[in-house]
């Protein structure tokens, strides 16, 4: 690729006809325009990409063919990347306002590991729900996923020449392990918060339904990360914030 975009979008479909165009058109609104965007797709059976064909402009690139699940599409998602910053946004999930990507690319010009925001969530009708229940910390570093995943996999943009593949094994936390790992090698005081909403998240993902799946395995990364006594230490305060939002 001569002109390496500043920032490549990643997008992973399968039969999401209901739900790429909130996406595609976020994509389509932005006022900054130095990226590309991927589309992964594993083979839909539906009007996926036409949909995305119709709706994406010069810097849509996609693949469509079968894979192993949505971690392996990631995979190849990263692979074709060019650009040197990597966002996913995943169907369904969309920017929260036309100058989202500016404002990373703004935040991009000094050059920082990683560029993080808040997420809001929304229904399939894009009605708001609710802020997402964590909210990105001041200081993002290694330690602070200890606390639970504190910025959404879709507001973490991750310079591309520190994010590893995501670890297959894991069928519904690999973003949490990869978010990780991406931390772990960046250095203190190179991840930069917008203060800002930059997602609309659709509560309707693979982990969404999958919830006690998901929580098992976001366990054992964070036991292999942070060690076994830390985790299960963070997890009766983990119970105790779950309690406390039940109630209200």
């Amino acid at each position: 690729m001569k002109n390496k975009p500043l920032i490549s979008i990643i997008t992973i479909t399968y039969n999401a006809a209901d739900s790429i165009t909130p996406t595609m058109e976020s994509v389509a609104m932005q006022t900054f325009r130095d990226f590309e965007h991927i589309i992964v797709d594993g083979a839909s059976e539906d009007p996926t990409i036409p949909i995305a064909r119709k709706i994406g402009g010069k810097e849509l690139r996609i693949l469509s063919e079968p894979d192993k699940g949505l971690y392996d599409a990631m995979n190849k998602g990263l692979r074709m990347a060019g650009g040197k910053y990597l966002l996913f946004l995943n169907a369904g999930d969309a920017f929260h306002a036309p100058d989202v990507l500016e404002k990373y690319a703004d935040a991009a010009v000094n050059d920082p590991d990683i560029i993080y925001a808040d997420t809001v969530i929304v229904d399939a009708q894009r009605n708001f729900i609710a802020p997402r229940h964590l909210s990105a910390p001041e200081i993002l570093s290694f330690n602070s996923f200890q606390k639970g995943m504190l910025v959404c996999h879709q507001a973490f943009m991750v310079k591309h020449s520190l994010a590893p593949e995501y670890n297959t094994d894991y069928r519904f936390s690999a973003d949490f392990d990869w978010c990780v790992r991406c931390l772990r090698k960046s250095k203190p005081g190179k991840c930069v918060n917008l203060h800002m909403v930059a997602i609309d998240y659709l509560s309707d993902g693979l982990t969404d339904k999958n919830k006690i799946a998901s929580l098992k395995e976001r366990f054992n990364i964070m036991r292999k990360h942070y060690g076994l006594v830390n985790t299960v230490t963070n997890h009766f305060s983990f119970i105790s914030r779950a309690l406390k939002r039940r109630m209200q």
